[in-house]
């Protein structure tokens, strides 16, 4: 059985969602080329996967402490007492899944793929000798950002009215990660935590960003100075891109239950393009107000749309909202993003412009409203609109507010206006280049074709 296999990687992501799943397609990505991928996953985390009884992967799982194996991040007294004992528990439940001898036909471990969220990983792989890869599930134009804080070269408080830095377009303070301006001062430990990525990252082998060199080639190019980076984004199921891992059709694992023939047959007799999608990821939290100003907008538009509202979110809506909305609204708990983003009948997707998201959308060519909420959201958002020019900013007022009126113009614009055309066009023209680039020859695939020699060589 080991012969079969060119080498063998083990792949660590920070727990949640997010992360996961894009760590989770490139060890697809890694089996398709012959090298074995073994995910590791704190125990806390596998116990709130709701599909384990149904994965169809081939990829094998190990998991490890966090320190928390009950109730994960939940259970600890603040965010940093997490990252602390992780680290600490993590390093030493990691360092004796290395040390177990491999009694089941594989080839030893010989490369340890990492989240750059933990950095520590890195470390434990270096005492074993073995290749380290970082991977990071941000864009390139982020992590610049938080490496530009680390090196001194932007400081906080930001006192400029532009940011003008060489490999990026020029930059306002509001379009920076919210922890560096519009949230300064109140998560300081979460940016502590960022730009601890690169404390040690001169010492990886590799860096691997699920980005694509098209999107982002400038920053890329300046990135690939300092570092051995290479880009094999977008990781997104094959099927919905270059075809070439057959079943691959969707991510494996969630910690949502979704109702996807409701969702799939909901879509099915709606016209090409006329309904809008509104999701804002798996974390987002936002006022009961703009739950309200949402629905009454959504309910206002001449538009079909289907909203993805968590169980944990749905106590804000207007009691009688499902009542009401259901001669052109579908409102669910969760739902299959990717089949629903291809779907013809959709038109616009208002997100929350995480980068999963707007891989995707930009993956199928489907443009964007962007509502941000904090983290690299309003970063992405920049690019979204105004490098990619395939969305629009939602536009709020002085208490921080999407209002239902300028919801329904943004709706306007975009599903209706000339301007809207331009930004489908600019769409359709992103998918092609990031299919193309994970496509045989292209830039992603070229990258990972190089990644696998170099470490099945050692």
């Amino acid at each position: 059985m080991a012969k079969q296999w060119k080498a063998h990687c083990l792949l660590v992501p920070h727990p949640s969602q997010g992360h996961v799943n894009p760590m989770l397609q490139f060890s697809k990505r890694l089996q398709h080329h012959k090298v074995k991928a073994t995910f590791v996953i704190p125990r806390s985390f596998w116990k709130t996967i709701t599909n384990q009884s149904t994965f169809k992967s081939s990829i094998a799982f190990e998991t490890i402490s966090d320190g928390y194996d009950e109730g994960g991040r939940k259970a600890a007294e603040s965010g940093e007492a997490y990252v602390e004992r992780f680290r600490k528990v993590g390093s030493q439940t990691l360092s004796e899944l290395l040390d177990k001898p491999s009694n089941n036909g594989l080839p030893p471990v010989n490369c340890v793929i990492y989240d750059t969220f933990l950095p520590w990983v890195l470390d434990v792989a270096k005492k074993f000798g073995l290749i380290g890869a970082a991977f990071m599930t941000q864009s390139c134009t982020v992590n610049s950002l938080f490496f530009h804080l680390h090196q001194g070269t932007l400081e906080l408080p930001v006192k400029e009215s532009k940011i003008l830095l060489p490999h990026l377009p020029e930059l306002e303070p509001s379009d920076l990660p919210s922890f560096l301006y519009l949230q300064y001062g109140m998560y300081s430990f979460f940016w502590d935590y960022l730009v601890e990525h690169f404390s040690n990252i001169g010492k990886a082998d590799w860096v691997l960003s699920n980005s694509v060199y098209e999107l982002e080639h400038q920053v890329v190019d300046w990135m690939r100075k300092m570092w051995p980076l290479r880009t094999i984004g977008p990781t997104l199921p094959s099927m919905f891109l270059d075809k070439r891992i057959q079943d691959d059709d969707d991510y494996d694992i969630n910690i949502f239950k979704s109702n996807n023939d409701l969702c799939l047959e909901w879509l099915h007799d709606k016209p090409k393009s006329t309904v809008l999608y509104v999701s804002f990821g798996s974390i987002a939290s936002l006022s009961e107000e703009q739950m309200q100003e949402l629905a009454l907008g959504l309910i206002d538009t001449d538009t079909y749309f289907l909203w993805v509202v968590r169980e944990s979110e749905e106590a804000k809506l207007p009691k009688n909202i499902l009542e009401i909305a259901s001669e052109k609204g579908l409102i669910v708990r969760w739902c299959p993003q990717l089949r629903v983003l291809s779907h013809k009948a959709v038109g616009c997707f208002v997100t929350h412009c995480g980068w999963n998201s707007a891989l995707e959308a930009l993956s199928l060519g489907v443009p964007m409203i962007g509502v941000p909420n904090w983290s690299d959201q309003t970063t992405n958002l920049k690019d979204i609109v105004d490098v990619w020019k395939v969305g629009i900013r939602a536009p709020m007022d002085q208490k921080g507010i999407l209002r239902r009126e300028m919801l329904k113009n943004c709706i306007k614009e975009v599903m209706e206006s000339e301007k809207g055309k331009e930004m489908k066009n600019n769409a359709m023209k992103w998918k092609n280049l990031i299919g193309n680039s994970v496509d045989e020859g292209g830039s992603s695939d070229q990258n990972l074709a190089e990644f696998v020699a170099k470490i099945s060589q050692h």
